[in-house]
Protein backbone atom coordinates (compact mmCIF):
# COMPACT_ATOMS: atom_id res chain seq x y z
CA UNK A 1 0.00 0.00 0.00
CA UNK A 2 1.37 3.43 -0.97
CA UNK A 3 1.80 5.88 1.88
CA UNK A 4 -0.21 9.06 1.13
CA UNK A 5 1.82 12.23 0.69
CA UNK A 6 0.94 14.80 3.37
CA UNK A 7 -1.10 17.70 2.08
CA UNK A 8 0.80 20.93 1.53
CA UNK A 9 -0.14 24.05 3.47
CA UNK A 10 1.29 27.53 3.33
CA UNK A 11 2.60 29.12 6.52
CA UNK A 12 2.02 32.86 6.28
CA UNK A 13 4.81 33.72 8.68
CA UNK A 14 8.53 34.42 8.55
CA UNK A 15 8.93 33.18 12.12
CA UNK A 16 11.64 30.51 12.28
CA UNK A 17 10.07 29.25 15.51
CA UNK A 18 6.75 28.48 13.80
CA UNK A 19 8.56 26.72 10.98
CA UNK A 20 10.53 24.64 13.49
CA UNK A 21 7.34 23.63 15.29
CA UNK A 22 5.63 22.51 12.07
CA UNK A 23 8.72 20.50 11.13
CA UNK A 24 8.71 18.94 14.59
CA UNK A 25 5.12 17.86 14.05
CA UNK A 26 5.95 16.43 10.62
CA UNK A 27 3.56 18.77 8.81
CA UNK A 28 4.53 19.41 5.19
CA UNK A 29 4.44 23.16 4.51
CA UNK A 30 5.87 26.01 2.49
CA UNK A 31 6.60 29.47 3.90
CA UNK A 32 4.52 32.20 2.32
CA UNK A 33 6.05 35.59 3.03
CA UNK A 34 3.46 38.36 3.16
CA UNK A 35 5.48 41.23 4.62
CA UNK A 36 6.07 43.96 2.07
CA UNK A 37 4.11 41.94 -0.46
CA UNK A 38 3.26 44.08 -3.49
CA UNK A 39 0.09 43.37 -5.42
CA UNK A 40 0.67 43.90 -9.16
CA UNK A 41 0.12 47.57 -9.92
CA UNK A 42 -0.41 48.43 -6.26
CA UNK A 43 1.71 49.55 -3.32
CA UNK A 44 3.18 47.04 -0.86
CA UNK A 45 0.78 45.54 1.66
CA UNK A 46 1.22 44.26 5.18
CA UNK A 47 -0.86 43.63 8.28
CA UNK A 48 -0.78 46.70 10.50
CA UNK A 49 -0.30 45.37 14.03
CA UNK A 50 -1.87 48.24 15.93
CA UNK A 51 -4.54 47.65 18.55
CA UNK A 52 -7.77 49.58 18.09
CA UNK A 53 -8.94 51.92 20.84
CA UNK A 54 -12.06 49.89 21.67
CA UNK A 55 -10.48 46.46 21.15
CA UNK A 56 -9.76 43.99 23.93
CA UNK A 57 -6.36 42.31 23.99
CA UNK A 58 -7.97 38.95 23.20
CA UNK A 59 -9.89 40.33 20.22
CA UNK A 60 -6.75 42.05 18.92
CA UNK A 61 -4.74 38.81 18.81
CA UNK A 62 -7.50 36.97 16.95
CA UNK A 63 -7.99 39.80 14.46
CA UNK A 64 -4.29 39.99 13.59
CA UNK A 65 -4.06 36.23 13.01
CA UNK A 66 -7.13 36.42 10.77
CA UNK A 67 -5.76 39.38 8.79
CA UNK A 68 -2.42 37.62 8.26
CA UNK A 69 -4.20 34.54 6.93
CA UNK A 70 -6.46 36.66 4.71
CA UNK A 71 -3.53 38.52 3.19
CA UNK A 72 -1.71 35.25 2.61
CA UNK A 73 -4.79 33.78 0.94
CA UNK A 74 -5.22 36.79 -1.35
CA UNK A 75 -1.54 36.65 -2.28
CA UNK A 76 -1.97 33.15 -3.69
CA UNK A 77 -4.29 34.57 -6.34
CA UNK A 78 -2.18 37.67 -7.03
CA UNK A 79 0.90 35.53 -7.55
CA UNK A 80 -0.98 32.72 -9.29
CA UNK A 81 0.40 30.13 -6.90
CA UNK A 82 -1.12 26.66 -6.45
CA UNK A 83 -4.07 26.85 -4.08
CA UNK A 84 -3.48 25.18 -0.72
CA UNK A 85 -4.70 26.06 2.81
CA UNK A 86 -3.04 29.08 4.41
CA UNK A 87 -2.10 28.98 8.09
CA UNK A 88 -1.28 32.10 10.12
CA UNK A 89 -0.87 32.89 13.79
CA UNK A 90 -0.30 35.77 16.16
CA UNK A 91 1.22 35.53 19.63
CA UNK A 92 1.04 38.25 22.25
CA UNK A 93 2.04 38.59 25.89
CA UNK A 94 -0.71 40.21 27.94
CA UNK A 95 -0.65 41.63 31.47
CA UNK A 96 -3.68 43.49 32.87
CA UNK A 97 -5.07 43.82 29.32
CA UNK A 98 -1.86 45.51 28.15
CA UNK A 99 -0.38 43.90 25.05
CA UNK A 100 3.39 43.45 25.08
CA UNK A 101 4.52 43.16 21.48
CA UNK A 102 8.07 42.87 20.20
CA UNK A 103 10.55 45.29 21.80
CA UNK A 104 11.67 48.13 19.56
CA UNK A 105 15.09 48.60 21.15
CA UNK A 106 17.18 47.78 24.23
CA UNK A 107 15.39 50.23 26.52
CA UNK A 108 11.99 48.95 25.44
CA UNK A 109 13.06 45.34 26.10
CA UNK A 110 14.30 46.26 29.59
CA UNK A 111 11.05 48.09 30.38
CA UNK A 112 8.98 45.11 29.28
CA UNK A 113 10.88 42.65 31.43
CA UNK A 114 10.76 44.99 34.41
CA UNK A 115 6.95 45.09 34.13
CA UNK A 116 6.70 41.30 33.77
CA UNK A 117 9.14 40.66 36.64
CA UNK A 118 7.43 38.99 39.60
CA UNK A 119 4.13 38.69 37.70
CA UNK A 120 2.03 35.98 36.12
CA UNK A 121 1.05 37.02 32.63
CA UNK A 122 -0.95 35.51 29.80
CA UNK A 123 0.46 34.31 26.51
CA UNK A 124 -2.28 34.14 23.90
CA UNK A 125 -1.75 32.65 20.45
CA UNK A 126 -4.51 32.82 17.87
CA UNK A 127 -4.37 30.53 14.84
CA UNK A 128 -6.31 30.97 11.60
CA UNK A 129 -6.55 28.49 8.72
CA UNK A 130 -8.15 29.49 5.41
CA UNK A 131 -9.13 26.88 2.81
CA UNK A 132 -11.20 27.23 -0.36
CA UNK A 133 -14.23 26.06 1.61
CA UNK A 134 -13.90 27.68 5.04
CA UNK A 135 -12.06 29.80 7.56
CA UNK A 136 -11.20 28.13 10.86
CA UNK A 137 -9.99 29.68 14.11
CA UNK A 138 -8.43 28.45 17.36
CA UNK A 139 -6.90 30.13 20.39
CA UNK A 140 -4.36 28.87 22.91
CA UNK A 141 -4.12 30.64 26.26
CA UNK A 142 -1.24 29.93 28.63
CA UNK A 143 0.02 31.54 31.81
CA UNK A 144 3.67 32.25 32.51
CA UNK A 145 5.12 33.29 35.87
CA UNK A 146 8.41 35.13 36.09
CA UNK A 147 10.19 35.51 39.43
CA UNK A 148 11.37 38.91 40.58
CA UNK A 149 14.24 39.59 38.20
CA UNK A 150 17.32 41.50 39.29
CA UNK A 151 18.41 44.45 37.16
CA UNK A 152 21.62 42.67 36.20
CA UNK A 153 19.66 39.56 35.12
CA UNK A 154 17.51 41.65 32.81
CA UNK A 155 20.49 43.57 31.44
CA UNK A 156 22.43 40.35 30.76
CA UNK A 157 19.47 38.73 29.03
CA UNK A 158 18.75 41.78 26.87
CA UNK A 159 22.44 42.00 25.96
CA UNK A 160 22.22 38.46 24.57
CA UNK A 161 19.99 39.83 21.81
CA UNK A 162 17.39 37.14 22.36
CA UNK A 163 14.47 39.43 23.32
CA UNK A 164 14.25 41.04 19.90
CA UNK A 165 11.62 39.72 17.53
CA UNK A 166 9.76 38.04 20.40
CA UNK A 167 6.49 39.10 22.01
CA UNK A 168 7.06 40.27 25.57
CA UNK A 169 10.81 40.44 25.02
CA UNK A 170 11.63 36.81 25.85
CA UNK A 171 11.76 33.40 24.19
CA UNK A 172 10.82 30.31 26.16
CA UNK A 173 12.90 28.11 23.84
CA UNK A 174 16.10 30.01 24.60
CA UNK A 175 17.95 31.55 27.53
CA UNK A 176 14.69 32.85 29.02
CA UNK A 177 13.87 29.29 30.08
CA UNK A 178 16.29 29.99 32.94
CA UNK A 179 14.18 32.96 34.00
CA UNK A 180 10.73 31.38 33.85
CA UNK A 181 9.46 30.08 37.18
CA UNK A 182 6.30 28.31 35.99
CA UNK A 183 4.13 27.79 32.93
CA UNK A 184 0.54 26.62 32.71
CA UNK A 185 -0.70 25.66 29.27
CA UNK A 186 0.89 24.96 25.91
CA UNK A 187 4.68 25.27 25.55
CA UNK A 188 4.37 25.34 21.76
CA UNK A 189 1.66 28.00 22.07
CA UNK A 190 3.99 30.15 24.14
CA UNK A 191 6.75 29.71 21.56
CA UNK A 192 4.42 30.81 18.77
CA UNK A 193 2.24 28.01 17.33
CA UNK A 194 0.12 25.72 19.54
CA UNK A 195 0.52 22.33 17.90
CA UNK A 196 -2.53 20.70 19.50
CA UNK A 197 -4.89 23.45 18.30
CA UNK A 198 -3.18 23.61 14.91
CA UNK A 199 -3.56 19.86 14.41
CA UNK A 200 -7.26 20.10 15.28
CA UNK A 201 -7.77 22.84 12.67
CA UNK A 202 -5.97 20.84 9.98
CA UNK A 203 -8.05 17.76 10.78
CA UNK A 204 -11.23 19.85 10.61
CA UNK A 205 -10.13 20.96 7.14
CA UNK A 206 -9.70 17.33 6.09
CA UNK A 207 -5.90 17.37 6.12
CA UNK A 208 -4.50 14.04 7.33
CA UNK A 209 -1.58 14.23 9.74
Amino acid sequence: MTTPVPALIYLASASPRRSELLKLAGIHFEVLLIRNLARPGRTALDVVEIRRADESAAAYVERIAHEKAQLGWKSLHWRRLPIHPVLAADTEVILDDEVFGKPQDVLHAIQMLEKLSGQTHEVRTAVCLITPEQTLHAVSVSRVTLPILRAEQIARYVASGEPFGKAGGYGLQGKAALLVERIEGSPSGIIGLPLFETARLLEQAGISL
